[in-house]
């Protein structure tokens, strides 16, 4: 039943990314044609700062799922309460701390952006954009938590769906009536803050949770080691736009983030592939199924690794090409960047690899084992990304974020190997040495297809489906032919999931 929940949440998370990528492209186009680069900029570079404040949550979140695994697989609703009792209180003691930094930020910020905004208008927008931040941590990141500890996600999955598609409609609807920003924001803020009210009442009723009188003395181990993680990946997704709000002006930023578009929209679907199962790797884990979980997670690891394989360097190749078609007829801002884009790509691609064992990590509770490898992938990004702005601009941010997540990535490769799978880590860089070789030949091939000077989707959609295809063609022969043993072991695990015998 457990790898039937694990492929459900794969099968749903998927749905809901693809389509959010559908859509999230259009608000973001809509924007830059009616309010301009500048502003589009303005409002990424503000969710960006506005982001760190997570900083405070510290890991908890992964710590506290981590520590439900067992009371979950044991039926134990009383330990169950008395760890979201806990996660419960640090949450909405961070959402008090928010406010403290909302009024900093309201007072900082708008000197940053002064020569463009003016600060009315920009403090307006911290305060809107904070408002649905301020409910997710006050109402509902602590049964989000749960719901996904459960084997679950795909109810978390269901709910943004619906509150995705409402914000986008409604957005849409308020850009033709020429409404200004702030009421454009506020409305969509006010959408997303249902999520976390819904999160709160399925879980109450769906399973009978009631924290009101749970004792509250309950102390979450280990929350000062996850804070470590927190601030490798909080660091690795703010810093890039922060340091270039900084140091150069929101044009950059806006290009910054048109890109990041893509690319997050690309690490959502990974996502559906490495989050939505790593409530499986701790179910096993709690249940001290060290072999199943061995066998399991290489058959694993060869499903995922042609999985993205394919999916990024189809991103390396095609993400340029798009961005022209995507910023057509916008002339305020350069977003054609070939050597950012391939950067830019390759980083989240290392990104990318990096996340099956950064969720075994966590599963296993190991946080403080790896957090010292996390602290020097967030001081390297920031150091590196500062030091080389000033020459290179937004390619220099894209390196110190790709230097820093390799050094993660391999310190990560080497502890799962030898402390939790217990096997040769060379067993990993052959795979990534068999993905190199694919990426190249496959580059290599691409080079002779050819390309025009490409003004629509239609023709961007038929360049895309070439790449795609010798992709495909490529990578999934060879991996089969090399890793026979590991997609016989796939398929069986698969076909036993399908009939509830797993």
């Amino acid at each position: 039943m457990r790898s039937k929940n694990a492929i459900k949440n794969i099968i749903i998370s998927l749905l809901l990314q693809i389509i959010k990528i559908v859509f999230g492209f259009i608000i973001p186009k809509l924007i830059i044609k009616t309010y301009g680069s500048s502003v589009n900029g303005l409002i990424n570079s503000i969710v960006q700062f506005l982001g760190y404040i997570v900083l405070l949550e510290g890991g908890i979140a992964p710590v506290a799922k981590a520590l439900l695994y067992k009371p979950i697989a044991e039926k134990n609703k009383q330990e169950i309460q008395i760890i979201l009792k806990a996660t419960e209180k640090c949450f909405k003691n961070i959402a008090k701390i928010f406010i403290i930094y909302i009024i900093i930020l309201c007072c900082i910020y708008p000197t940053i952006v002064e020569q463009e905004f003016s600060s009315i208008f920009t403090i307006s927008l911290i305060i809107i954009i904070a408002i649905s931040v301020f409910a997710e941590y006050f109402l509902g990141i602590t049964y989000k938590m749960y719901i996904q500890a459960e084997q679950r996600s795909y109810v978390i999955s269901f709910i943004e769906l619906g509150t995705i598609i409402l914000n986008t409609i409604l957005v849409v609807i308020l850009i033709y009536c020429e409404c200004n920003i702030q009421i454009i924001k506020l409305v969509s803020t006010l959408v997303f803050v249902l999520r976390p009210i819904i999160q709160n009442i399925y879980v109450k009723k769906i399973y009978n949770i009631d924290l009101k009188n749970v004792e509250s003395n309950y102390k979450i181990k280990q929350k000062w080691d996850g804070i470590a993680q927190h601030i490798a990946y909080i660091i690795h997704v703010n810093t890039d736009l922060v340091v270039l709000t900084i140091f150069t002006n929101m044009k950059e930023v806006s290009v910054y983030s048109i890109y990041l578009l893509v690319v997050n929209g690309i690490k959502s679907i990974v996502q559906s592939f490495s989050n939505s199962i790593d409530s499986l790797w701790g179910d096993m884990i709690a249940k001290d199924e060290k072999e199943n979980l061995n066998i399991k997670f290489k058959s694993y690891e060869l499903f995922y690794y042609t999985l993205i394989s394919i999916i990024y360097v189809c991103t390396i190749i095609l993400i340029v090409p798009f961005i022209k078609v995507y910023t057509f007829g916008v002339n305020d801002a350069n977003y054609v960047r070939p050597v950012f884009g391939v950067v830019f790509t390759t980083s989240e691609f290392i990104w990318a690899i990096m996340q099956p064992y950064n969720n075994l990590a966590k599963a296993s509770g190991a946080f403080k084992e790896t957090k010292k490898g996390a602290y020097i992938q967030a001081i390297l990004n920031i150091i590196i990304s500062i030091a080389l702005v000033y020459k290179y601009g937004i390619i220099g941010v894209a390196i110190g974020t790709l230097v820093s997540i390799i050094v993660r990535t391999i310190e990560l490769m080497y502890y799962i190997s030898k402390y939790i799978l217990k096997r040769n880590v060379n067993c990993i860089f052959n795979r990534l040495l068999i993905v190199l070789i694919e990426i190249i030949l496959i580059i290599c091939i691409c080079k002779n297809v050819s390309v025009s000077n490409m003004t629509s989707y239609l023709e961007w959609i038929k360049y895309g489906l070439k790449i795609f295809i010798i992709s495909i063609i490529i990578i999934v022969p060879v991996n089969l032919i090399i890793y026979r043993k590991d997609a016989k072991k796939f398929y069986i695990i698969l076909n036993q999931a399908l009939k509830n015998k797993e």
